[in-house]
């Protein structure tokens, strides 16, 4: 809609694409003529002529190349920032906007006119064209182009396709043009020199020459008449008259020459400077084609003034033309001017009896006026700019202050969700197709600090580039209150539309008069003009604000001429004023809400409308707290003034329109019945005609797309504008008299009719403004899309277009043409052909094109939807639903009626679709739940339906669902609609849902079994298929107790088993086995089974995987109560860990080790809950368990006859035994003693042959004492376990003795035996069972305290423990002193009184090791203490020590003593040392031998006196 009131004649329509061509850059080398015509330059301190040829200035042009099959549109720009670029593209009517354009780069600056022609000679298929270009220097160019430009970016342009030329003079050149085969240039002189540049060689006669109109015997005359010189050459035009090529030819000095370029002779001279003109010069020439209909030909003079160049006119005059032997031209008498106000301009150009002239400001105003011959009417066109900074609420300053106050009062009941909806309204205006500019919006996020790489910005999305946008809008504050979010936005987009402005400034137009093309080249893209029509032409010319009286007339005259007479037009029109009067008050800002509403329902659409009704009654009354944080109080308080006065202005001229209206209508009734009939008109025109719908995306569609997308736009403010003034007039009903019946009939009839037309072009809008997205989702729908069945068969693949900005939703549907247009257009569409299209197109996304439509709904949303799935677009499918949807509630409550129900259900199940691949394609967390519940809930209402079948069999789009053919019931069609959703569903991996629809489909199986007395036996294999569906499903959603009830329900046996082993290895696999364990599952009748289970998988996995299958074993049993069992797994465990701990690196041997002796000691508890008479377990060591069935009640009598250190047996010597407890403990046993030393030592392990002796020696080395004496007593009894206690005490004594001689005395002294004695049932001395008593380890100093302390505690076992260590310390070190605890063992052992006799240990054993190894002085001295001793009895002893043998010494060992002393005094060796022993010893003797005279006399008269 127009912002002030103007007349329009059209509108732009931007080519969306034309502004991301990807240029292929050609160099034009440099020459040696290049350099002989910089050389030959004129030098000259003159200032240049002011020419038009050679003015600095951003330009472009057209050029309209018939070829044979279609036309061509060559479109040239050059850039006042890059004089020496040239840029060429080709466009056709017939096919795509092209991807690539030609960019060639000249080594100086160019005259800013190019001129290109179709070359006469053809390449084969490729069409050839010729370019003229003039450089600065004086160089021109021929260059030969091919069609499509076919070259490779980067490289130089072929030197065999273009030619060069110098054509500069010493009279400096100041206009240029040129023909097919000629090239004209002016000079200062006047005068015009034609090249026939290729065509004829340089060289050839006739390539050159010059057209002056001194030549010959005239210039001599001339010369010497002194008569006045001719102007220079300021523009020059050449144009075909008659089938000749006239130049026109523009002087400075005012005179216009035309020349015949065939004849090189003058045609026509005229002076063109008149009265009105004076004070101003010529600048610029434009000559119309000729009118043969009236022989008259046109041209347009710009004039500048000569005092001010700001000054420009521009002269149209017309000139009458006869064709013979000569061309003859006449001036005719009438020349109208027209002044160039506020703008200079910028390009004119001629049609058939009109012409157009662009100007602009140089800021972002420009406008483009059409004027007829006559001067009688001008319109003008709305160009882009306008469009854009409507759109971005940047038209006015009061525009974005609407917005503000009417979101302040429409949204008091929504805060939290007002900023957010605020920004989507600026997102998707910002990112719509012909606002959205790639590079001016780089540009602003640079502005903003914003920086994204050129890769990272192209690889954005759509979505991404929005989540982007969103986040530095937020960044920056936009987040504290809505009036700060509207001015963050504010500023943002002002940004983007200068920068917009910026580099899509207009460079010219192009008229193609044959077709009445219209087009407007920018800087980076170029658009057409479609005309307004009807309606929309009503629209715009009212522009919906208050109007002079003119103004309404015109305005109702041109209505009149257009529409029948049905329609009051007085009478509209007043409903117009009005609807104006309301547009006007509530600004931009309320049509842009209700569209947001409608689309993205933050916000219900009704609440907007009812918020906006109160606005209109009593004006704005918001809260300016948050407004004055962005303007200030005084702004505020000024704003809300003029606020209220623009009410109350409202106020009146609302009452006086409404009066005016009242007067014109007898009655209400016949302002409605106006009102009815302009809503037909605003209704999208339904077809009748017969069309042929294409499958096409070339410019025809592209420019149809974004045209329609116009219309609807300017349509749907026109109707809510109608709903707005209706609304008013029933809340103000009593104050204007409206009846009660005419109120019904609003709100029963009328207001559905404006809902439906605007939810139609709300549709529309929709499709035409809303990119599509990337499929992200290799599904069954993209894979149809790519094989293009159906209608689509034939045409192209948008997969590589999917995803563009410049390509909507509405590219993707078939555009309607019909017959007379015979399919595609070679040329591109004009205003009236475009707005065509438009009719069409918008009839077929309205109406619909297909007959298979549901003729209950008013709209073809099944069609729409189908062809949005159909390509994937599913969000945009989605959208397309919520409208819809919203809109059904909205009508159903206005009508009291209920949609049909096949439509509902079809709608349903084409969104619960929609829904679920949405919840597939990357959506996370809460959102994605949500649309898998809302698409269940969808299916679910869409199989409730009584018409679902046959609706949902006639669906355009395939979603899978295969429809059964023959169903006898409704139950067993809902049965196939739900299996097929629990397919999908189970296809997109959404468990919940799939789960749902088996449960449903069971329920289903159970009615049509009840229904047939169960005579369908092919429906309880489905039944069983479905349960096992169900445990699948429960089962991927961790649910197990309702796993394990949907395999107790399956009626099927082997599908409950294979669920069974299936949920079991699951359990395993999940880290949820505990559940099999807590008992909160009672496997009734199941447990073998699971048991079984369980073994197979324990057997074939490693014995690292978490959780351990042997673990769950024994937990599982022990919650059974089957002790025997679970102990019986764990020791199978503990032999694979066995195994294991033997193959596997030192890394993990400890660790290993550890875990078995926690299976060990799991199977040692286990026993021990059972009886001791069953406390065993028969074990097969093989590594299958598989066939393990229980334990038999009875025992094995299988015996063990070695036990090696690693274990109680070898898997190879024995494959069938019984193991009791006392087995299994020593087995712990022996496995902790190797755990102890792995610890110690990571380099230690064990081998299978290895023997327990060993591994004691080991213990004790690595003085790891209480674990090797552990062993020992555990292992051995009887003579073996003194003779283990023997060789233990041997390796512990000699690490007593610092001075070592060697440790030969261990194999002398004890013989190694390598059997173990078999188990007794004598209880061990130390409790073996105590297996978790600490271990200590000794070293160092604690060495003497150490054997102290185990001797003390193993001598009760073996008597002879310190007779071994005292001899092991003798002889490993001779010069030991033995300590005197170990002394006292000895000595203790007997009282004294008897001598040195007694049991192991004895002093008389002490003394013989004395003498054995030498120790004289300890042996003499130890005799001597006990034959002190003996001597010094007690009175009390005395008696006891006279009796029989009660006295005895060793007097073999004392012989032996006495013999080594005499030997070692004989051999000179201590000679004196054993004569004082000697000494000692024989008194020592003497005296005891005396006393034992003395004793056995007495002893004798004793035995003589007790005879008598």
């Amino acid at each position: 809609m127009a912002t002030a009131a103007r007349s329009l004649a059209g509108v732009e329509v931007p080519v969306l694409g034309s502004d991301k061509l990807e240029w292929i850059e050609l160099t034009i080398p440099f020459s040696s003529s290049t350099v002989s015509a910089a050389a030959s330059a004129p030098q000259t301190s003159s200032p240049p002529v002011d020419g038009a040829a050679f003015a600095p200035r951003n330009a472009a042009g057209c050029y309209v190349i018939d070829n044979a099959d279609a036309k061509s549109y060559l479109i040239w720009k050059l850039h006042k920032d890059f004089p020496n670029v040239l840029e060429v593209v080709e466009v056709t009517g017939y096919d795509e906007l092209p991807r690539t354009g030609l960019r060639l780069v000249f080594q100086d600056s160019l005259c800013p006119s190019a001129f290109l022609f179709k070359n006469a000679i053809r390449s084969g298929s490729v069409n050839l064209y010729s370019l003229y270009v003039l450089t600065v220097s004086g160089l021109a160019y021929l260059l030969k182009l091919r069609s499509s430009f076919p070259y490779i970016s980067g490289s130089s342009f072929p030197l065999s396709e273009y030619v060069e030329f110098n054509v500069a003079t010493p009279t400096q050149i100041t206009a240029v043009t040129a023909t097919s085969g000629c090239l004209a240039i002016g000079r200062q002189d006047g005068a015009v020199c034609c090249f026939q540049l290729g065509i004829l060689d340089p060289s050839a006669p006739g390539f050159a020459t010059e057209l002056r109109d001194d030549v010959g015997i005239g210039r001599l005359w001339n010369l010497m008449s002194r008569g006045k010189a001719v102007g220079a050459v300021q523009d020059m035009v050449i144009s075909e008259v008659c089938k000749r090529k006239l130049l026109f030819v523009l002087h400075v000095d005012g005179f216009l020459r035309v020349w015949d370029l065939a004849s090189h002779t003058k045609v026509f001279s005229y002076n063109i400077i008149s009265h009105d003109l004076e004070g101003t010069k010529p600048y610029r020439l434009w000559v119309s084609e000729a009118n043969y209909d009236t022989n008259q030909i046109s041209l347009a003079i710009l004039h500048r003034g000569v005092l001010s160049t700001d000054f420009e006119m521009v002269a149209v005059c017309h000139y009458g033309f006869s064709a013979g032997d000569k061309i003859i031209l006449s001036a005719q008498a009438s020349t109208q001017s027209i002044h160039i106000e506020e703008g200079k301009l910028i390009d004119l150009k001629f049609g058939r009896d009109k012409f157009w002239i662009l100007k602009g400001d140089g800021s972002m105003l420009y406008v483009l006026s059409q004027y007829d011959f006559e001067m009688e009417h001008k319109f003008e066109y709305g160009l882009q700019e306008e469009f854009v900074a409507d759109q971005l609420f940047q038209s006015s300053e009061n525009t974005l202050d609407d917005l503000i106050w009417t979101d302040h009062t429409a949204f008091s009941s929504t805060k939290d969700e007002d900023g957010y909806f605020v920004s989507s309204i600026f997102l998707r205006r910002l990112l719509q197709p012909g606002v959205y500019h790639t590079t001016a919006l780089r540009s602003t996020l640079l502005e903003h600090k914003k920086y994204i790489s050129d890769n990272d910005f192209q690889s954005l999305t759509m979505d991404g580039l929005r989540k982007e946008i969103f986040a530095l809008i937020e960044g920056e504050g936009a987040a504290r209150s809505p009036a700060a979010t509207i001015y963050y936005w504010r500023s943002f987009c002002s940004h983007f539309l200068h920068h917009w402005c910026h580099n899509s400034s207009p460079y010219a137009f192009f008229v193609d008069s044959a077709q009445e093309v219209v087009g407007l080249i920018r800087k980076n893209s170029f658009s057409l003009f479609r005309s307004l029509e009807g309606t929309e032409q009503l629209i715009y010319d009212s522009g919906f604000h208050i109007l002079g009286s003119d103004e309404f007339h015109y305005t109702r005259s041109s209505w009149m001429s257009l529409q029948d007479n049905d329609i009051d037009s007085e009478l509209l029109f007043e409903v117009l004023r009005c609807m104006s009067h309301i547009s006007h008050q509530l600004g931009r800002a309320a049509s842009a809400l209700y569209y947001e509403s409608l689309v993205n329902p933050l916000i219900s659409s009704e609440d907007i409308v009812s918020q906006l009704l109160k606005i209109l009654e009593s004006g704005y009354y918001p809260s300016v707290t948050s407004f004055m944080q962005q303007i200030g109080v005084d702004a505020t308080w000024e704003k809300k003034q003029k606020a209220h006065k623009s009410q109350r202005k409202f106020a009146v001229d609302m009452l006086v329109s409404i009066s005016s209206l009242c007067s014109r209508a007898t009655n209400w009734s016949g302002v409605l019945d106006t009102i009815e009939k302009f809503l037909i008109h605003l209704n999208p025109h339904k077809t009748i005609e017969k069309v042929d719908s294409k499958c096409m995306y070339d410019i025809n569609s592209i420019v149809t797309v974004q045209a329609t997308s116009q219309v609807a736009r300017v349509m749907f403010e026109a109707a809510f504008d109608v709903l707005l003034l209706l609304g008013y007039l029933v809340n103000i009903s009593g104050q204007v008299n409206l009846l009660h019946t005419d109120i019904v009939r609003i709100k029963a009839k009328i207001f559905p009719a404006i809902q439906e037309i605007i939810i139609k072009w709300l549709i529309i809008h929709f499709l035409g403004t809303t990119p599509t997205t990337r499929p992200t989702l290799e599904d069954f729908s993209s894979r149809l899309s790519l094989l293009h069945l159906g209608n689509k068969a034939g045409g192209n693949s948008w997969d590589a277009k999917l995803g563009s900005s410049d390509f909507t939703l509405a590219c993707l549907f078939d555009f309607p043409f019909p017959d007379s247009f015979e399919g595609r257009s070679t040329c591109l569409p004009n205003p009236s052909k475009l707005n065509h299209f438009v009719l069409k197109f918008c009839s077929s996304i309205a109406w619909g094109l297909s007959d298979a439509e549901f003729n209950s709904s008013p709209i073809p949303t099944i069609e729409l939807a189908s062809l949005l799935l159909h390509h994937g677009q599913y969000e945009a499918a989605e959208n397309l639903f919520v409208i819809i949807d919203g809109y059904s509630r909205s009508r159903k409550v206005a009508l009291g009626a209920q949609p049909t129900d096949g439509d509902w259900c079809a709608r349903l199940h084409l969104m619960g679709f929609c829904l679920l691949v949405r919840a597939q394609s990357g959506l996370q967390g809460v959102l994605k739940d949500q649309k898998i519940h809302e698409a269940v809930r969808c299916f679910f209402r869409a199989a409730s339906g009584r018409e679902a079948p046959q609706y949902l069999q006639r669906l355009p789009f395939h979603t899978g669902f295969q429809h059964p053919e023959n169903y006898a019931s409704v139950a067993i069609w809902k049965l196939h609609y739900y299996q097929w959703a629990m397919e999908i569903f189970e296809q997109y991996g959404m468990s919940e849902g799939a789960c749902q629809f088996a449960l449903a489909a069971l329920e289903q199986v159970d009615e049509v079994l009840k229904s047939s007395n169960n005579a369908l036996p092919e429906y309880s294999k489905i039944q069983g298929r479905l349960w096992a569906n169900i445990f699948q499903f429960t089962l991927d959603m961790k649910h197990y107790q309702d796993a394990y009830c949907a395999i107790i329900s399956n009626p099927d046996e082997e599908s409950k088993y294979i669920c069974l082993r299936r949920f079991v290895r699951v359990l395993c696999e999940s880290a949820a086995a505990k559940v099999l364990c807590d008992g909160g599952i009672p496997f009734v009748g199941l447990i073998e089974k699971v048991e079984q289970e369980l073994v197979w998988k324990a057997e074939r996995s490693d014995i690292s995987t978490k959780p351990n299958i042997y673990k769950l074993l024994y937990a599982f049993e022990a919650l059974q109560n089957n002790w025997r069992k679970a102990a019986g797994y764990m020791y199978r465990y503990s032999l694979r860990l066995k195994k294991e701990a033997s193959l596997d690196g030192n890394n993990q041997y400890s660790s290993l080790l550890q875990e078995r002796l926690h299976a060990l000691s799991s199977a040692i508890n286990s026993l021990q809950q059972v009886d001791r008479a069953y406390a065993w377990i028969e074990s097969q060591y093989g590594t299958d368990l598989s066939n393990y069935h229980g334990l038999p009640n009875k025992r094995p009598r299988t015996g063990l006859t070695e036990i090696p250190a690693t274990g109680v047996s070898t898997e190879s010597s024995v494959k069938n035994c019984s193991v009791d407890i006392e087995m299994i403990e020593k087995e712990y046993m022996i496995t902790s003693a190797q755990h102890m030393l792995s610890l110690v030592n990571n380099k230690l392990k064990f081998s299978g042959k290895q023997m327990l002796s060993n591994v004691v020696d080991t213990l004790i080395e690595e003085n790891l004492y209480d674990m090797a004496f552990t062993i020992v007593v555990n292992f051995w009894k009887g003579s073996g376990l003194k003779r283990e206690l023997e060789r233990a005490f041997v390796s512990l004594s000699q690490k007593c003795c610092p001075n070592s001689v060697g440790s030969g005395l261990t194999g002398s002294i004890v013989k190694t035996n390598n059997l173990l004695l078999s188990y007794s049932e004598e209880e061990p001395y130390v409790g073996s069972k105590n297996t978790s008593s600490p271990i200590h380890r000794f070293k160092g100093n604690d060495q003497w305290e150490t054997l102290e302390l185990y001797l003390e505690k193993y001598r009760i076992l073996h008597q002879r423990l310190p007779v071994t260590v005292a001899e092991t310390l003798l002889y490993t070190d001779p010069q030991i002193e033995l300590p005197l605890w170990l002394v006292q063992m000895f000595k203790g052992g007997r009282r004294a009184s008897w001598g040195m006799t007694g049991q192991e240990p004895d002093p008389a054993t002490l003394f013989r090791l004395y003498v054995n190894y030498n120790r004289h002085a300890e042996a003499t001295n130890m005799l001597l203490e006990y034959i002190d001793l003996v001597v010094a009895t007690r009175p009390a002893d005395v008696i006891n020590r006279k009796r029989m043998s009660a006295t005895w010494f060793p007097y073999t060992a004392i012989e032996r003593l006495w013999s080594q002393l005499e030997e070692m005094q004989s051999s000179g060796h201590m000679v004196e040392h054993c004569d004082k022993l000697k000494k000692l010893l024989q008194d020592a003797l003497m005296k005891h031998l005396r006393q034992v005279q003395l004793d056995s006399e007495d002893a004798l008269a004793s035995a003589s006196a007790s005879k008598v």
